[in-house]
């Protein structure tokens, strides 16, 4: 039980990557009055994790009503954590996701969805859903604790790219993106095993 929460605990975590989002929040956050950043703050990670929530507990029938197996969304979610991880570790303009800096208060997009909420994480929630009450628990546990490990870390973002610079902020991504690969890779092999013992 443990290890299972320490491994989900440290995917969600990954795929979410609140650090890795640091510069994201604090230039889109440029705009907005030092006095409301916070709340936006608290407000786009309260939607981000409801989204995840909703799509934990309803995310079986999401797939059932579109006729898709947990084999083939494995290797679709194998293939957007790769591809997310590789953006991780090669660095492009516009961040992760490839959205320019936006003015004013931002509203849901692109904080809550994509930055934290994105098809990597919504993908991997899909995967954790479970019709068994004490592992559906321990997911909501889990994504629970990475939720404040957002506000921890995106509440204090600007104060951390101050004090550790953009060097090591970048660099600590990389490091969150070559660990991300790795679990994408597996996910994805995985996948493959899975189908070709259908076969």
């Amino acid at each position: 039980m443990t290890q299972s929460f320490f491994q989900t605990f440290i995917l969600l975590l990954l795929v979410t990557d609140p650090f890795g989002n640091v510069p994201l929040f604090a230039s889109t956050l440029a705009h907005v009055p030092a006095e409301r950043r916070g709340r936006v703050i608290v407000r786009e990670c309260s939607i981000a994790f409801l989204l995840l929530l909703v799509f934990m507990f309803f995310g079986r029938h999401f797939l059932a009503a579109l006729q898709l197996t947990d084999i083939s969304l494995r290797i679709g979610g194998g293939v957007i954590l790769f591809l997310i991880a590789l953006r991780m570790i090669f660095p492009q303009p516009g961040g992760i996701f490839g959205d320019g800096e936006t003015s004013g208060e931002p509203f849901i997009v692109p904080l809550a969805v994509p930055a934290l909420a994105g098809p990597s994480a919504l993908v991997t929630v899909l995967l954790l859903s479970s019709n068994r009450v004490s592992e559906a628990l321990l997911h909501v546990a889990v994504l629970s604790m990475v939720a404040a490990v957002w506000l921890i870390v995106l509440l204090g973002a600007e104060r951390m790219q101050r004090v550790l610079g953009t060097r090591v902020m970048t660099a600590f991504e990389r490091l969150m993106g070559l660990i991300l690969t790795a679990m994408a890779v597996e996910m994805l092999l995985a996948g493959i095993r899975d189908y070709l013992a259908t076969l």
